[in-house]
């Protein structure tokens, strides 16, 4: 058995795919984190690093959601139950926060950082 002149081309062929492929999943630039506040009838994004305080309309009152010092949260809201106020601050993609009564949903979105954060939990 010999190596041909074909052989090395499919290889090198391969080697620039694999290659290719490794620069565009793990070389691509990492977008900073936005806030994304989706109301009834309205969104807003915000960049994370941002000093915003909103008061977004439901269909039981306005809810006012605050964006300070890296983390996003709900502070007040007219549902009865105020989970999404004892939800605390989001500050990470993928975290979000919801009034369902009220029709609210926060979130972040951008760079994952995939480092374990044990104050995050």
């Amino acid at each position: 058995m010999r190596i041909k002149v074909l052989d090395i081309v499919l290889c090198g062929i391969a080697l620039a795919l694999t290659a290719g492929s490794a620069v565009l999943v793990f070389g691509r630039n990492q977008s900073p984190s936005r806030v994304v506040i989706r109301g009834q009838s309205r969104d807003w994004i915000f960049p994370l690093d941002t000093e915003e305080k909103l008061h977004v309309s439901g269909p039981i009152g306005d809810t006012v959601v605050v964006i300070r010092n890296g983390n996003a949260q709900i502070l007040e809201s007219p549902c009865t139950n105020q989970s999404c106020v004892a939800a605390g601050t989001i500050h990470r993609a993928g975290q979000w926060v919801a009034c369902m009564p009220n029709d609210v949903f926060i979130s972040i979105e951008g760079a994952r950082d995939e480092t374990l954060d044990a104050t995050a939990w």
